[in-house]
C-alpha cells in the first residue's frame, strides 16, 4: 500500500484542517488492523506456514483521497511507507524499574490470579520473536506495568486505587527517558486493563462509568478482557479484547476430547441467595441467584456455591458450563470451559468475545439472555446443534493456548 506522503509542514497542516475526520479514520483503521494482526501473530502463529497469512496488513484504501497528518517522526506503525516487503511486526518492551512490575511478583498470586493476563503478555512479549531490541524500528512499545497485584488486607481482592498515579507514573519515567511517548502522544503504546471494566479501574459499574479512562491514556491502545456491543464510558479509547487469564495448569489436564461427560449442567462459583449487597447493588443482576433458586435441587444441574481448588476437573466432565456474569459480564469460566472441552454456555447480555476473526464462537457455544435463564433446562434440552464433543474437535490445541495467552512458540 501507498500513500501520498507531504513533507511540507504547511501543506500538511492544511490538509489535516480540510479532513480531520477522514484522516483520523484512516489512521485509526491502520492501526486497528495492525494491532489484529499482532495479537494473532503472538498467540496464533508459530509455523512458517502461516507467516504468509499473518504479515504487515495493508489495508484497501482510496490512495488518491487520502493522506495521513503526521507528528513528528511517528513509529512505523502510523507511517505509510514506500512499498516494501512483507515484515513483521516489531514491538519494543520498556524496561521499566521493578516498582512498576517486577517486585509486586514478590506475592505468588500475582502472576496467577484473575487478573494476571497483564503479568503473562508481559512474559510473552519478552520471550517472543517479535520483540525487538531497538526501539527505532518498533511497530508498538508496550508499557509493563502490574496494577492488579496490590491485594486488599481486608478481603484479599485486588485494589484498584493505585493503578491510575502508578500508569502516570510510568508514563513519566518512559517520556523523561525515550522520545517515542512524545513523538505520538502515545498513540502506538500498548497498556493491559485486565480488570472487571478494563482501564476504568473500578469493579462497579456505576463509579467504573463516572470515572472514566484516564485521559493520558485515552491516545494509546488497551488490551482488556471487558467488551460490550454497545457504546460504553469504559471502551472509549482504542482496545483489544482479550481472554481472560487462566493458569497454563490446565492445558496439562487430559485431551478434553478423551474425558467421560457424566455431568449435563455445571456450575461452581458464587451465587449469593439475597444478591443485594451491602451498597445496595444487585450481584450478577440476579442472574445467578436466579439459576440458584430455580435448578439447585435438579439432578440435571451439578450447582456448587463453595470454592474448590479441582474445580477444573469437574468442568472435564460436564457437556455444558455457565458462564454468567458477576460485576462484570466477562468470565474466565469462558476460556476455561473451552480449553476443557465443555460448552460454554454464556449469560451476559450484549458481551463481546475475545479473537472473533479466529475462534467461531458460534461453533463452540451457547448464548442465553439474561432473562432466559428460567428456560435453561428446556433450552440445553432442545435438540442440540452443538455436539457435546464439538468444542473439543472444532477447537485445536492452538486456539486453547492462544485463549490462555500461551503463545505458540514457546513451546507450550
Amino acid at each position: 500500500m501507498k500513500l501520498k506522503l507531504k513533507p511540507n509542514t504547511s501543506q500538511m497542516k492544511l490538509l489535516h484542517k480540510k479532513a480531520p475526520q477522514q484522516s483520523s479514520f484512516v489512521r485509526r483503521h491502520y492501526r486497528l488492523l495492525l494491532w489484529l494482526s499482532l495479537s494473532l501473530y503472538l498467540f496464533f502463529s508459530s509455523s512458517s506456514s502461516s507467516s504468509s497469512f499473518f504479515s504487515f496488513p495493508s489495508p484497501s484504501l482510496d490512495r488518491s483521497k487520502t493522506t495521513i497528518s503526521l507528528q513528528k517522526t511517528p513509529s512505523r506503525a502510523l507511517i505509510e511507507q514506500a512499498p516494501r516487503p512483507k515484515t513483521p511486526l516489531k514491538i519494543y518492551v520498556y524496561n521499566l524499574p521493578p516498582r512498576y512490575n517486577g517486585d509486586w511478583l514478590d506475592n505468588p498470586r500475582c502472576g496467577s490470579h484473575l487478573f494476571a493476563a497483564e503479568v503473562a503478555i508481559h512474559e510473552a512479549l519478552l520471550t517472543s520473536k517479535f520483540r525487538t531490541l531497538n526501539p527505532d524500528e518498533a511497530d508498538f512499545f508496550f508499557v509493563p506495568v502490574y496494577v492488579s497485584c496490590n491485594f486488599s488486607t481486608v478481603n484479599g481482592f485486588p485494589s484498584l486505587t493505585h493503578a491510575r498515579s502508578l500508569i502516570a507514573s510510568s508514563i513519566a519515567e518512559i517520556k523523561t527517558k525515550f522520545p517515542f511517548w512524545n513523538r505520538t502522544n502515545g498513540q502506538d503504546h500498548i497498556f493491559v486493563a485486565s480488570h472487571d471494566y478494563g482501564a476504568c479501574f473500578h469493579a462497579m459499574e456505576d463509579v467504573a462509568i463516572a470515572d472514566g479512562i484516564p485521559g493520558f491514556l485515552k491516545s494509546s491502545i488497551l488490551l482488556q478482557t471487558f467488551g460490550v456491543i454497545s457504546p460504553h464510558r469504559c471502551q472509549e479509547a482504542e482496545h483489544v479484547l482479550i481472554p481472560p487469564y487462566i493458569p497454563p495448569e490446565v492445558l496439562r489436564s487430559p485431551p478434553p476430547e478423551t474425558k467421560k461427560r457424566d455431568i449435563f449442567v455445571f456450575f461452581r462459583g458464587k451465587m449469593e441467595v439475597h444478591p443485594k449487597n451491602i451498597s445496595g447493588r444487585y450481584y450478577s443482576k440476579k442472574v445467578r441467584t436466579a439459576v440458584w433458586n430455580q435448578y439447585s435441587n435438579n439432578r440435571k444441574f451439578y450447582l456448587r456455591r463453595k470454592r474448590f481448588d479441582g474445580y477444573q476437573s469437574e468442568i472435564s466432565r460436564s457437556v455444558f458450563c455457565l458462564c454468567p456474569l458477576g460485576w462484570a459480564p466477562w468470565s474466565p469460566r469462558l476460556v476455561e470451559s473451552v480449553a476443557l472441552g465443555c460448552v460454554p454456555v454464556i449469560i451476559a447480555d450484549g458481551i463481546r468475545l475475545p479473537f472473533p476473526d479466529a475462534v467461531n464462537w458460534r461453533d463452540i457455544s451457547l448464548t442465553v439472555p439474561e432473562s432466559d435463564v428460567g428456560e435453561l433446562e428446556s433450552i440445553l434440552e432442545w435438540p442440540r446443534v452443538i455436539s457435546p464433543a464439538m468444542p473439543a474437535e472444532s477447537v485445536g490445541p492452538g486456539v486453547r493456548r492462544a485463549l490462555m495467552l500461551r503463545p505458540a512458540d514457546r513451546g507450550r
